[in-house]
């Protein structure tokens, strides 16, 4: 009994020892793999700017979740900002490479069973986490992969139970009561109008338009056209105007959020749609107050209104997102024609003032704001000083991938 006991102990620890020998070599395989793939994405200048840029992330973020320097995989909208462009790359040039990629960003956040929660929680009621759902579409009608499926229902259940100020604006965190953020109208109305459009025969469309009519209506600003960042509908953050309830200034990266919001939202909008129109004219009026502020370079500043005032610079991931809005917008026929001209003068602004190109031919895109918000701790109160000297960071993904979106639809 005792000899028997000492071989089926002595097999066991066989066994553990062999998994965890295959499990380490395929580990190690797996980030060998990685280094080749990486030492083989060669860069060349005769490709198009959208696959320079997408091949020098793939190089520097071998694995798409390091994407922004992570070294441990998190459900995050900066993710998705750059995997929705790749997709898109992926479409137009069929290399299946750029597909891998995306996808392995899903299934390594995504189980067996459909569910993201390792590193996403609804109840923080964060509208920045709807954005990476917007890359599982594609994902699910090519391979009907029900996983897909479940991540993207557990982000539209969240959609549904997402807290609302009075008006029925969703707030932006649940940590920021009664706030509607420029910026939560990119990370939320994209995801949600294709989610309705596709599973629900478009019937939130009202809810979606709802949501740009009310940014429309309290935070834009009379004078200049411009939106506001921010819109506290209580009026009770200290940063908040005491009679409208807006932040005081405009940042460019935030009006470029609600700008691609729209134009990526209105693909779900049938022509013949009560709102559609109407959206329309909400990018119309954003592009028509945007060309008033356009550097001679072609880029657009920091703080959008103030481009000589000392300390205000060329922004890069504000102007990547004016381009890519503008071209799409004059591509769809949402806006005139000239708005095309307007676009391709900002991307050779990008290309020429903040491009730098390695000797490997990697491609670094440069003076891009890694981060601003509102309120908070340490609190930050919206003026142009806390604008102006939030930190810069190159090849930040808020820009690098507005840029590759702003190539592909000017074919550069």
């Amino acid at each position: 009994m005792k000899n028997s006991l000492k071989i089926n102990c002595f097999t066991t620890i066989s066994i553990i020892l062999t998994l965890l020998f295959v499990s380490c070599k395929t580990n190690s395989q797996t980030s060998f793999k990685s280094l080749e793939n990486k030492k083989n994405l060669l860069i060349s200048d005769n490709l198009k700017w959208s696959e320079r840029m997408a091949l020098s992330i793939m190089k520097r973020h071998p694995e798409s979740y390091m994407i922004d320097d992570r070294t441990v995989a998190k459900w995050d909208y900066v993710h998705a900002v750059v995997l929705n462009s790749i997709e898109e790359l992926y479409k137009k040039t069929k290399d299946k490479k750029y597909y891998n990629y995306v996808k392995s960003y899903a299934d390594i956040l995504i189980d067996e069973n459909g569910d993201i929660s390792k590193t996403y929680t609804v109840e923080t009621y964060n509208i920045d986490l709807i954005t990476p759902g917007s890359i599982l579409f594609d994902l699910y009608e090519t391979t009907q992969d029900k996983r897909y499926l479940v991540a993207m229902q557990t982000l539209r259940k969240q959609i549904e139970e997402q807290p609302r100020t009075p008006s029925g604006g969703f707030w932006h965190k649940k940590i920021y009561p009664n706030q509607m953020w420029l910026d939560g109208l990119f990370m939320g109305e994209p995801f949600y109008a294709q989610y309705t459009a596709t599973f629900e025969n478009g019937k939130k469309l009202d809810d979606i338009a709802k949501q740009f009519e009310l940014i429309q209506l309290h935070a834009t600003d009379k004078k200049t056209g411009l939106l506001y960042h921010a819109w506290d509908e209580s009026k009770q953050m200290p940063w908040a105007n005491k009679q409208t309830g807006t932040s005081p200034n405009f940042w460019s990266r935030s009006i470029g959020w609600y700008a691609m919001a729209l134009v990526d939202a209105l693909d779900y909008f049938p022509k013949d749609h009560p709102k559609q129109k109407e959206l329309v004219g909400y990018l119309n009026n954003v592009a028509n107050a945007l060309v008033k502020f356009q550097d001679k370079s072609g880029l657009w500043y920091q703080v959008t209104d103030k481009g000589g005032k000392a300390g205000n610079y060329l922004e890069s991931s504000g102007s990547s997102m004016f381009t890519y809005a503008l071209a799409k917008g004059a591509n769809k026929g949402y806006l005139p024609k000239k708005f095309k001209t307007i676009a391709i003068k900002a991307f050779d602004g990008l290309t020429t003032q903040l491009i730098q190109v390695e000797p490997n031919g990697e491609i670094n895109i440069t003076q891009a704001c890694a981060v601003a918000g509102l309120g908070g701790n340490p609190y930050r109160d919206g003026s142009y000083g806390y604008y102006i000297n939030e930190r810069k960071k190159d090849n930040d993904p808020k820009a690098t991938g507005p840029f590759i979106l702003a190539a592909l639809e000017l074919d550069r």
